[in-house]
Formats: C-alpha cells, structure tokens, sequence
C-alpha cells in the first residue's frame, strides 16, 4: 500500500467548499482519495426503517466525504493547514514532516 499523505486520525483543515476553515479528525480514507472528516460536511439522510438491523427510520445526518485535495495536514506549531512531504530517516523509517518546519509528524 502507498503512503499517504493524509492518514486516519491524522487532524486536518479544509482549505475549500462550504465547509472551508473548519477543522477535525480523518475517520476514514477511502480508496478512491477522498476522505470523511469528523463533523465536516454534514448531510442529512433519509433513512429507511430496518427492523431486523435494529435501524430506526428518519432523518440522520451524518459526514459526507471530501476530496483529500480539499483537505490539509493540520499543523499545531503555525496554527494553520500545512504541505506534507516524505523523507526517509537514518534508521531507514519513511516518514512524513511539514513542510513549513521540517518537522516530522509521525514521531
């Protein structure tokens, strides 16, 4: 699998759409590049009743995916979105660091 730039729990801020400026926690990454950030981009959705899954009919809302270009890597030093790039430490790990700082972000 290829390394991301943009992980599950990683913290990360949307830099465009309606919900630009809002900020939260990736809760998934799904295969086609497009990520669900918690409570960004609510929708709501009519759902059908489901007796046998125990699922209560209405209106749910829940998180809409993004698109990870949409989204940047949070960086708690600038207080602002930030560019990752790779870079391989002298132990031979492969990790991530801002670009802003250079500092890395999977300590």
């Amino acid at each position: 699998m290829a390394m991301r730039r943009i992980r599950k729990g990683d913290e990360v801020v949307v830099i465009a759409g309606k919900n630009k400026g809002r900020r939260g926690t990736v809760l998934r990454v799904l295969p086609d590049d497009r990520v669900i950030v918690e409570g960004v981009n609510m929708v709501k959705k009519h759902q059908k009743p489901d007796p046998a899954r125990g699922i209560p009919g209405g209106i749910i809302e829940k998180e809409a995916p993004l698109h990870i270009s949409n989204v940047m890597l949070y960086n708690p030093q600038t207080r602002k979105g930030d560019r990752v790039g790779f870079k391989v430490l002298e132990d031979g790990r492969k990790v991530r660091y801002f670009k802003s700082t250079g500092e890395v972000v999977d300590a």
